[in-house]
């Protein structure tokens, strides 16, 4: 056969490269979405596609928004493009001042707050004022060719250092470009060449998070469900597309809709172990944190893996991880 040459790469020509990135000592950069805890062990960092999805009320827009900021406040080089279909920046920023004051969301979302808020609503805004200059949010058209724009003119990706994150929420809903109504087969197709157009944000060093829709699914007695037990990689919208476009897949469960407690499944794990988490959501707050381990549902064997993992990787003088 004649004709082109294929494009290819042998072993022995990156493998020089490779041993020196090897044996630097240098881990991924990630960065962290929580100070301490299960959450801060959650692989989140440059080149990575992360998706998360979750049941109607879950929490996902809550728990992405709670990540974010808290990356932002952990990471002073770190900026963040949201592109968010469903909620405006205030709702979105009334939400984050909720959980940084501890002042319930309804006081602040109907401005009803008294001298009792003061002092708390002014930890939140100095919090909200100190990453403002690192976060934007991406206005209408909602398509991903306007947010590489936005990412372009905001937090242009020139150098390896460029620290980045971007939001997509959620993807169903956000087209390349604009476009018209779609058949089934078409939004699959559409799904497939976003999820294409998002990895190529992150090959260019930018961090990813895509939240989708989920399905329900029937549980082991047969009924339509969102339970923990029977959600899997099938239950995101147009899953084929969306699982093998991204290195970890997560979906956060709501056991009973008057229960506070979450289970955020690892469901695909492309360089970690998959799990479990169990969280507990204060919907007053918008605030999510690990639930306590006081009947042992929290997911002992994620816990110990992350343990195993963070000991392994903390032999120079770090802190231990506790969780």
């Amino acid at each position: 056969m004649g004709g082109k040459m294929g494009n290819y790469l042998t072993a022995a020509d990156t493998f020089d490269d490779w041993k020196n990135d090897l044996l630097s000592g240098e881990p991924p950069t990630f960065f962290r979405i929580a100070e301490h805890g299960p959450l801060s062990q959650v692989e989140v960092g440059p080149r990575l596609v992360t998706l998360f999805g979750g049941a109607p009320g879950a929490g996902k827009t809550a728990f992405i928004m709670q990540a974010v900021v808290d990356a932002l406040r952990l990471d002073s080089s770190l900026r963040a493009v949201v592109c968010n279909v469903e909620m405006g920046p205030r709702a979105l920023l009334d939400r984050q001042l909720s959980r940084l004051s501890g002042v319930p969301l309804t006081s602040i979302r109907y401005r009803s707050l008294g001298e009792e808020h003061a002092d708390r609503i002014d930890v939140g805004l100095k919090a909200i004022d100190s990453i403002g200059e690192r976060l934007c949010f991406v206005r209408p058209p909602f398509t991903l060719t306007n947010v590489a724009a936005t990412v372009d003119h905001f937090a242009p990706l020139n150098t390896a250092d460029d620290r980045l994150l971007i939001v997509v929420d959620y993807i169903q809903r956000i087209p390349i470009g604009n476009r018209g109504e779609s058949t089934q087969a078409d939004r699959r197709g559409a799904v497939d060449a976003s999820m294409n157009y998002l990895r190529a944000f992150a090959e260019a060093g930018a961090s990813v998070l895509v939240i989708s829709s989920v399905g329900r699914q029937r549980d082991k007695h047969g009924r339509s469900s969102y339970d923990s037990d029977a959600m899997n990689l099938a239950s995101f919208k147009e899953s084929g597309e969306l699982e093998f476009g991204a290195d970890d897949a997560w979906i956060l469960t709501q056991p009973d809709e008057n229960d506070p407690t979450r289970d955020l499944l690892h469901l695909k794990a492309r360089y970690s172990e998959r799990g479990r988490m169990r969280l507990r959501f204060n919907g007053s707050v918008q605030q999510f944190e690990a639930a306590d381990d006081d009947e042992g549902n929290t997911g002992g064997k994620m816990l110990a893996s992350l343990q195993g993992l963070w000991d392994s990787t903390s032999t120079t003088g770090g802190t231990k991880w506790t969780p």
